[in-house]
């Protein structure tokens, strides 16, 4: 007996109902074409995910239960299972629910809702207790949804009930390595239940989650047999003779700086196109930060859709601005060079009375990064273009930004990317199309905020202080627990003190792309206003904060 199931691995838009609606009816109708005899999407592809507080609008959940309807009226000749958020006797499930020819043959509520790391699905759904499977072909097909596979129990009570497959639904975000971990626990459980099993992702950017796709379909030897590729929208079709699925293309697994580099391109691209921008537009200073922000934006949307601004200082090198129109020019993007001195010293002639009497310090600094930051906020508004901020994980960390100034923006590429990923991830890009100057890479990173600034002036090697902030910020290591690793009390005391000192910046900054299992943001949530202080056993004064 032979079945073929068809993977609709699409990228979704959240509350777009009838766009999406319409993306899972023409994926049907391709599958059909291909001889398909069932079609499985992703989890809540109806309204896209997560939803998030949507989920408790009653006219948003109607909307969704008259999409379903929609879609069983017009499927014909072909199975769909689709997922959406069902509501009944005043709880709401997180459903799947398979349709044929107008008629329903089977609905299932996801059992496991996560309620960890950028989940929190028990804070809208009822969960479900029964297995589900329903036949098509003589095969006998369990539905799953997500987290359900990543607990041990349900897939032993769907083969126990007589599954020949186990059909999943899932949004399963990226973060670097979840597909080799998320692989392997699944493939572990179907290789113990001996069952074959169908693992259908979406794919896209919704604000800073990104999912990666990467569906795939294991035997039951827990042996990937079909793999998509990551980050694209993509329908594939496997056969399965006598419950085994035939061996297909297998896409390749998650490849470090690679798969980041193209998580980051999505995730601006998607930002750019679910808002309606007109396009994008950045700071260009001649530095690591903003290269790499360059180059993400126009492989994302093309050079005629962003622009760069140079906006040099007193203090900025001449290099600075030789690398920055030549990465500019390079990639072909239009750019406009905009001294800052006349808004400086503006500023400073108004603030001189109030100022009579202080040495200067960070302030002044601090000036000419907010002079900045008004001038691209507008030529933002009055474009309609994004405004990307080019800060990086290191310094979100340590506070090592300025409020209002290099801050300011509506999306941060690269808030969860460590400086030293930045400089894999530039010499990665320069890897397809040498388009950032190697000088850029080798020069010592500065602000450029003061006479030959560099940013070990303030903080430690980034060699030291990346690893550092891994262990604290996505570990959660105590300081004594990272001095034990081999580092020195000073340099731990130096980099946690600034990191819980800062959380009140790090509120006040865009949403960022999550490429790591920790990002400031959905996964870490510390109080402002806090007397926690990580570094208390090191019996250490805090130092010196380094920038507002």
């Amino acid at each position: 007996m032979s079945i073929k199931i068809a993977l609709a691995q699409l990228n979704l838009t959240v509350a777009d109902i009838q766009t999406n609606t319409g993306k899972i009816l023409a994926a049907a109708e391709q599958a059909k074409q291909r001889q398909a005899d069932l079609v499985v999407f992703p989890e809540l592809c109806v309204t896209g995910y997560p939803p998030e507080d949507l989920l408790f609008r009653s006219d948003f959940i109607q909307q969704a239960q008259q999409a379903v309807a929609e879609i069983a009226k017009k499927v014909a000749g072909i199975t769909v299972v689709i997922g959406y958020p069902r509501q009944q006797d005043g709880r709401l499930y997180n459903t799947a629910v398979a349709l044929r020819d107008g008629e329903t043959l089977a609905e299932y509520d996801k059992q496991a809702l996560p309620n960890y790391g950028v989940f929190d699905e028990q804070r809208y759904f009822t969960a479900g207790e029964h297995t589900c499977l329903f036949t098509v072909k003589d095969t006998r097909l369990a539905l799953t949804i997500c987290e359900d596979i990543w607990q041990p129990g349900i897939i032993t009570k769907n083969r126990a009930a007589g599954a020949d497959i186990i059909l999943t639904l899932n949004a399963s975000p990226f973060h670097a390595g979840k597909m080799q971990q998320r692989e392997d626990i699944i493939c572990s459980q179907i290789k113990a239940e001996q069952v074959p099993l169908v693992y259908v992702n979406q794919i896209g950017g919704q604000d800073e989650l990104i999912f990666d796709g990467a569906s795939f379909v294991a035997d039951r030897n827990g042996d990937v047999v079909f793999r998509a590729a990551e980050f694209a929208e993509q329908l594939s079709v496997v056969e399965f003779v006598n419950q085994q699925p035939q061996k297909s293309g297998i896409a390749d697994l998650y490849q470090p700086v690679v798969s980041e580099y193209k998580a980051l391109v999505l995730g601006i691209q998607d930002y750019v196109r679910k808002n309606g921008f007109r396009g994008a537009i950045l700071g260009l200073s001649g530095g690591i930060d903003s290269a790499l922000v360059l180059a993400l934006a126009v492989d994302a949307l093309g050079a005629d859709q962003v622009e760069a601004v140079l906006m040099p200082s007193r203090y900025t090198q001449d290099m600075s601005n030789e690398d920055a129109i030549l990465e500019a020019e390079a990639l072909g993007v239009k750019y406009h060079v905009l001294p800052i001195e006349p808004a400086v010293t503006a500023f400073n002639e108004m603030l001189a009375p109030l100022f009579a009497g202080s040495k200067k310090d960070t302030t002044e600094e601090n000036i000419q990064a907010r002079c900045r930051g008004v001038l691209l906020m507008a030529l933002s508004n009055k474009q309609g273009k994004l405004l990307l901020t080019t800060g990086n994980k290191s310094e979100m960390s340590v506070g090592y930004a300025t409020l209002y100034g290099d801050m300011a923006g509506g999306f941060a590429p690269l808030k969860d990317v460590s400086k030293l990923l930045v400089y894999q991830l530039a010499k990665y890009r320069n890897t397809l199309s040498p388009v950032i100057p190697q000088r850029v890479i080798t020069r010592a990173p500065s602000a450029e905020l003061a006479p030959d600034q560099k940013d070990e002036d303030s903080l430690p090697p980034y060699s030291m202080l990346d690893p550092i902030l891994a262990l604290y910020v996505e570990q959660d290591k105590s300081a004594a627990e990272i001095v034990a690793q081999g580092f020195t009390v000073t340099d731990v005391h130096r980099a946690i003190s600034l990191v819980d000192r800062n959380e009140y910046k790090r509120r006040q900054s865009p949403p960022g792309i999550r490429i790591t299992p920790r990002a400031f943001g959905r996964d870490r949530r510390y109080p402002i206003s806090s007397a926690y202080r990580g570094t208390a056993a090191l019996n250490q004064p805090a130092p010196d904060n380094v920038k507002e």
